[in-house]
């Protein structure tokens, strides 16, 4: 039995045992508030490093000897989807601050409380959007500013509206390459042959112009000289490329220039619903090289729609209709230009085989899927065809590939995509809108082919589609069931434990000599 003395020493010991600790919880607390000033620490456990800045981000920031200045203009008391894309960015421009040594300054404006830091947001190129907000038992319609502009000596660069389902990092990264970047490479999209101009290629020129001068070529121009561009871009050619044009791309290669080609080597004639064949006389060229494009329609049952309009009564009704010549490819190598790629829609693809020796290097890109077909001509469409599994048993097929030639010491890269107008925007005042991974393996081949610059993986870096309906019927019910039983078996799981806990501490006390 303990003495009073013991007693009272025991409850001194334990007092200053919980002092020390107390103080130095609190030295803890201090340095690491001391550290955190200097240094911007984040764990970052999401799906591809979403919070977490690439190498390509860090080595711009330290290369910049001149600050960079940016005013983010964001609207006071957001709602909270929208408040937390303010946070991630105020933390981004943190993390930027500390990597550039202090070379990106910040300043957060508030547009809302007064009238002239709006004139100024506006005048410099920020939109505010509308959003409905819900205030006590109305919805109302609020004006939200959420942009920013960056300056760098006399250069301004705008970031208009921060879309909360993009990627932070590659606008505010792409923003800064612009303003610091000097002399821009030449990219080349050749004309002359039906190919579509350069206006067609909104999404992916708005991208290019980050990093390069993009302009057209005519391989007949002798006058110009075709080394001085870094990349040639062949997209959706339609006419024959005649002697003078192939001598031209001869020399181009063989100098060790790069080319982007995007071709169909099929195509479907949608006045007559009837397949077609393209003959260019690119594709031989391009055979003797070591690219063979099949000429077949690859169809694929995992595929994109087309609508068809039904007459119905009265009405007319338009349904989306799967359309296997517009396979939607999902499967990718592990390489920079495709890695991150999730899915691109192709029109009208054909297989791509390798015919080349040994001393060219040959690289798949993108393949269908297993549940893939080839047909050949003729070729009608019919949208009400009901496919079954016999029409697609020709297996993964490649429908983008590259290779590496060398030519007296002369190295040369061409990637080849066999669909013509995947990133093909369109002329007119309706041009359609591409869905972002067809523009992002378009402009990562052209970055690969010209500069590695690192930007390649920030463009593919948010996630651009989960697909529901080309998960198979199986694991749609597995992932329902899964998302039904697993919290409450993880309920019953934490119960069991917790009467296990009890009931062992339950026995503990039965014994004798227990003391608590």
């Amino acid at each position: 039995m303990y003495s009073l003395f013991s007693i009272f020493k025991l409850q001194q010991m334990n007092k200053k045992s919980y002092t020390t600790s107390a103080l130095l919880l609190i030295v803890s607390f201090i340095v690491i508030v001391i550290i955190s000033e200097k240094y911007f620490v984040r764990l970052d456990l999401s799906e591809g490093g979403q919070y977490s800045l690439s190498d390509a981000t860090k080595k711009i920031l330290k290369n910049l000897d001149t600050p960079v200045t940016v005013t983010a203009y964001f609207t006071k008391d957001l709602p909270p989807d929208l408040d937390k894309v303010k946070r991630n960015f105020k933390d981004m421009l943190i993390e930027y601050n500390s990597l550039s040594d202090g070379n990106v300054v910040f300043k957060f404006e508030n547009p809302n409380e007064n009238k002239e830091v709006e004139t100024d947001a506006l005048s410099a190129g920020v939109q505010p959007v509308l959003f409905k907000a819900r205030d006590k038992d109305e919805v109302k319609q609020q004006k939200v500013f959420m942009g920013a502009v960056l300056l760098f000596d006399n250069k301004k660069e705008i970031i208009p509206f921060i879309n909360p389902e993009g990627s932070i990092e590659y606008a505010l990264t792409t923003a800064i390459k612009k303003l610091t970047v000097t002399n821009k490479a030449l990219i080349g999209f050749v004309q002359g042959q039906g190919e579509p101009p350069l206006t067609a290629y909104q999404q992916v020129k708005a991208d290019l112009d980050v990093l390069y001068n993009v302009k057209e070529v005519y391989l007949s121009d002798t006058v110009r000289n075709i080394n001085k561009f870094q990349t040639l871009v062949i997209s959706a050619p339609t006419q024959l490329f005649n002697y003078e044009a192939i001598e031209v791309l001869d020399s181009y290669i063989s100098n060790g220039g790069n080319l982007f080609v995007a071709f169909n080597r099929m195509s479907g004639n949608l006045q007559t619903l009837q397949g077609e064949s393209n003959e260019t006389g690119f594709e031989i060229w391009l055979a003797n090289k070591g690219l063979l494009v099949d000429s077949l329609f690859l169809v694929d049952a995992n595929c994109g729609s087309v609508n068809v309009s039904q007459q119905t009564g009265r009405f007319n009704m338009t349904t989306p209709v799967k359309f296997p010549f517009l396979p939607a490819i999902t499967n990718f190598a592990d390489f920079p230009v495709t890695k991150g790629l999730e899915q691109i829609m192709l029109g009208f693809p054909s297989p791509i085989r390798y015919v080349g020796d040994t001393t060219t290097k040959y690289t798949p890109l993108a393949m269908s899927s297993k549940n893939s077909g080839l047909l050949s001509l003729p070729v009608v469409f019919n949208v009400q065809k009901n496919w079954t599994v016999v029409d697609f048993q020709s297996g993964e097929q490649v429908v983008a590939a590259m290779l590496e030639c060398n030519y007296d010491n002369n190295e040369a890269k061409i990637i080849v995509v066999s669909s013509g107008d995947f990133a093909v925007n369109g002329t007119g005042q309706r041009p359609r809108q591409l869905q972002p991974d067809n523009v992002s393996l378009m402009v990562n081949s052209i970055d690969w082919l010209s500069d590695d610059t690192g930007l390649i993986d920030l463009r593919t870096k948010t996630i651009t589609s989960r697909p529901i309906d080309q998960i198979s019927d199986s694991k749609k019910v597995f992932i329902k069931w899964l998302n039904f039983l697993l919290p409450v078996l993880l309920v019953i799981i934490y119960g069991f434990i917790r009467i296990q806990m009890r009931r062992n501490q339950r026995m503990k006390r039965m014994h004798e000599g227990y003391v608590k």
